[in-house]
């Protein structure tokens, strides 16, 4: 199974923390939503170690599959936040999409935000 990058383990995967590695080392595969490099490009162009950030995401973005949103996302987003608002546990909108990826695609989400677990059928993984 692949596992989707959620943006702070995107991040975390940039600064080389070994925690981290230790959980995505052995998957064979990492995704990363569109949605996803969204978020870090912006935080990017705001970093003081913008030349930095970028170079590796020249480098390393090749490795990883993109994943991009498509009606079949569409579809599992309207679950997800349907389930959701039914009870009363609403999300941020992005992560919204990344879990609707999640679904679509069977994949495991890496992140530090505890708000993925409400999501039913998702699993998470953290570091």
């Amino acid at each position: 199974m692949a596992l989707i990058l959620d943006t702070n383990a995107l991040s975390a995967f940039a600064d080389g923390v070994g925690a981290l590695r230790k959980v995505v080392d052995h998957e064979p595969e990492l995704a990363i939503p569109v949605i996803v490099l969204g978020e870090y490009l912006f935080g990017v162009r705001r970093s003081r170690h913008r030349v930095q950030y970028e170079s590796w995401l020249t480098r390393r973005l090749p490795d990883f599959l993109i994943v991009h949103v498509e009606s079949a996302t569409a579809e599992q987003y309207a679950v997800v936040r349907s389930e959701l608002k039914a009870a009363g546990t609403p999300i941020p909108s992005n992560d919204l999409w990344i879990a609707a990826l999640a679904k679509q695609y069977g994949f495991a989400i890496v992140t530090r935000d505890k708000h993925f677990q409400a999501i039913r059928g998702v699993q998470t993984l953290t570091w």
